[in-house]
């Protein structure tokens, strides 16, 4: 007996959000997803790395190995264990201590450092995959500047399965030569990417900019609400009712969390936006209007102070960026790596 009704496999479903700041975030940003090829080492082993003014992502898929960051103490590495890089000053991976350090490193010297810390054998295999994500404009990292030059998610943590069970999927990709590869890894690398910031906004007590918006429910809707509608005139009291709190409960949070006033914040995202639209032909008092502001004037006034030029300025350098890239003329931006000579490699 055939039916005229439509079955769902559920009842309930789960509507996209539009303005989930993760989204924005990502979308303003317009990363460039890289993934260099994986490194294959036997100790003795090391490589070196300049400062990369962007977002590194890695997982250890075998072995051990040392990461030192300049400037922090270095960090033990092994079999499952993440660690993402933001914006990090020179740094290395090694099969010790000695052998990651950075040239004219700002760590502790090395009798500081405990002597219980694990050595690693010579001859051990060490087998790890990265993905870059390199902003296409300089000023995209600012979203992502309440990152910490280093975290890690350990294989053991709570996210630590989760985490491999993607990676595991990213390595077989990076391995094969199959259709779609490349529109694969991207998806990948920016699920992995928002697992780890999910992470690390819910364990880090440091201000988290946006995200926030996933590490505390009445901040979160907020932000939120920010984001749906940023050219409403939010005031600290509907801001307040919005995250269910009193005006200086709200007020105290939000500065807390998030690391600057609710009214900050709004404009610093109203500059986002703004940036991101002057790719575009709009004119500027469509973009004024679009962000919020009643006049071109109060919007140019607002973006110069945020950005230290106005939005015409703005406009005529992403041209001339744009030129620069199509004659060839601009300077990539990218990570440099320097191998040891005397590190023997895997096949």
């Amino acid at each position: 007996m055939e039916s005229s009704s439509i079955y769902r496999s559920s009842s309930t479903e789960v509507p996209l959000d539009a303005h989930d700041p993760f989204r924005d975030a990502l979308a303003l940003a317009r990363p460039r997803t890289v993934a260099p090829v994986p490194l294959h080492a036997t100790a003795p082993w090391s490589a070196q790395f300049s400062p990369f003014p962007h977002i590194k992502l890695g997982v250890i898929v075998e072995g051990e190995c040392w990461l030192c960051v300049d400037g922090l103490e270095p960090l033990f590495l092994s079999t499952g264990d993440f660690y993402l890089l933001g914006n990090p000053p020179p740094y290395g991976l090694g099969s010790s201590i000695e052998a990651a350090r950075a040239r004219d490193s700002k760590g502790p010297p090395r009798q500081e450092i405990s002597a219980s810390r694990p050595e690693i054998p010579q001859g051990s295999v060490i087998y790890t995959c990265s993905v870059d994500f390199e902003f296409q404009d300089s000023d995209a990292s600012i979203l992502f500047s309440s990152l910490p030059p280093a975290m890690l998610v350990k294989a053991g943590d709570t996210d630590g399965r989760l985490l491999w069970n993607i990676a595991t999927l990213l390595v077989s990709e990076i391995e094969t030569q199959k259709a779609g590869r490349s529109l694969v890894l991207e998806h990948l690398a920016q699920i992995l990417l928002v697992h780890m910031l999910r992470s690390h906004a819910g364990s880090s007590h440091e201000p988290l900019g946006w995200l926030a918006s996933v590490a505390d429910d009445g901040i979160g809707a907020a932000l939120r609400a920010i984001h749906a509608e940023p050219r409403h005139r939010w005031t600290l009291e509907e801001l307040a009712k919005i995250a269910m709190m009193s005006r200086s409960a709200f007020a105290a949070n939000f500065r807390n969390r998030v690391g600057r006033p609710p009214s900050d914040y709004l404009i610093e995202w109203r500059m986002q936006l703004a940036r991101a639209a002057l790719r575009t032909e709009d004119s500027l008092a469509a973009i004024a209007a679009a962000i919020g502001y009643q006049s071109e004037s109060a919007f140019s006034t607002a973006f110069r102070r945020v950005v230290g030029m106005s939005p015409r300025e703005f406009r005529v350098s992403l041209r001339a960026q744009e030129r620069g890239r199509r004659s060839g003329n601009s300077v990539p931006v990218g990570p440099s790596e320097v191998y040891n000579l005397d590190s023997r490699y895997g096949d």
